[in-house]
């Protein structure tokens, strides 16, 4: 894992599956890690609709691992 050799990470899930990312993580010893939601399905979505919901996290992303909320 990124974060045990003092890296940033963040994991990038959908709605659903943040609880479970969490609980998964929990056991790992990293309860404080942190994740992005985006809207679940993402299955479904051609590569356009994908690159826009990539698009709109970014800076979230940047955020996240430069220490921020």
């Amino acid at each position: 894992m990124f974060e045990e050799r003092g890296i940033p990470g963040i994991a990038i899930v959908t709605e659903p599956f943040r609880q479970t990312g969490a609980a998964m993580a929990a056991t790992w010893g990293l309860s404080g890690f942190r994740f992005l939601d985006l809207p679940h399905p993402i299955a479904v979505l051609g590569d356009k609709d994908l690159d826009e919901r990539a698009d709109r996290l970014a800076s979230a992303v940047g955020a996240l691992l430069r220490g921020g909320e």
